[in-house]
């Protein structure tokens, strides 16, 4: 992987469903970097995810992911390949309800899970465990969980493919502020251990704030974002930034 930015967009614009054009005119998020972007609704948080992993490609402007736009990937091989640096954290993800809330959480690493190796196991139990999902709960049916615990399973599963970064729809949306804290925690522990850079498409200030994330908003007409880095960079630019 290339020394720069893990995901580089620039000049980018996309039509979809005959609407004013998504515009980005530029976004650079380095490995580890935390963000928050705000001014996209479903539908635009959707179609950025499709452009950053390759589904779908921009009418102009690149999309580059680890150096390498992906205007150069050629096959599903190599898409499938670009696609394992990205957990994606999204209520478009199906959980099956009639399965237990283990059985979802291994579906990442097996189909094989009646009955569940002891290997597979350990690695639901893992899973649980970093994004705070109660052990005790992983036998009961997925059809029981609630949003707070629904967002947990899909944050599990993103983590399951071991990525370089996370890509999250309006995690908080459905959550009290007491439930968005708890997530914005657990996310900040986990990208911190795992060195792990996300981008969450949210209106949820204080979510970004408890996560320490960059907060950014999108001008729908410009493209331009703006606002505040976050974490490390932060920091950085406090250091050296003129009194």
């Amino acid at each position: 992987m290339s020394a720069g930015p893990l995901i580089e967009i620039v000049d980018l614009t996309k039509n979809y469903l005959g609407l004013r054009p998504l515009r980005i005119a530029r976004l650079s998020v380095r490995p580890g970097e935390r963000l928050a972007l705000g001014g996209f609704d479903a539908v635009t948080a959707e179609l950025f995810v499709h452009l950053v992993t390759g589904a779908t490609l921009p009418d102009e402007g690149n999309v580059r992911v680890a150096g390498r736009s992906t205007r150069e990937i050629a096959t599903d091989t190599e898409w499938l390949a670009s696609l394992d640096r990205f957990g994606i954290v999204t209520a478009r993800a199906v959980l099956l309800d009639a399965l237990p809330i283990a059985a979802n959480l291994a579906l990442p690493f097996t189909l094989a899970i009646d009955p569940m190796s002891g290997d597979v196991r350990q690695k639901v139990n893992g899973l649980a465990v970093e994004v705070g999902l109660d052990p005790d709960r992983l036998a009961a049916l997925a059809v029981t969980l609630t949003p707070a615990e629904r967002l947990r399973v899909h944050l599990g599963r993103a983590l399951a493919v071991n990525p370089l970064a996370l890509l999250l729809e309006h995690p908080t949306a459905l959550l009290d502020a007491h439930e968005s804290h708890h997530v914005a925690q657990v996310l900040k522990r986990v990208s911190a251990a795992r060195n792990l850079a996300w981008v969450a498409l949210t209106e949820d200030d204080a979510f970004a704030r408890a996560a320490d994330a960059g907060r950014l908003r999108l001008n729908a007409a410009t493209g331009v974002l703006s606002g505040e880095p976050g974490g490390i960079w932060k920091k950085i630019l406090a250091r050296v930034r003129v009194p």
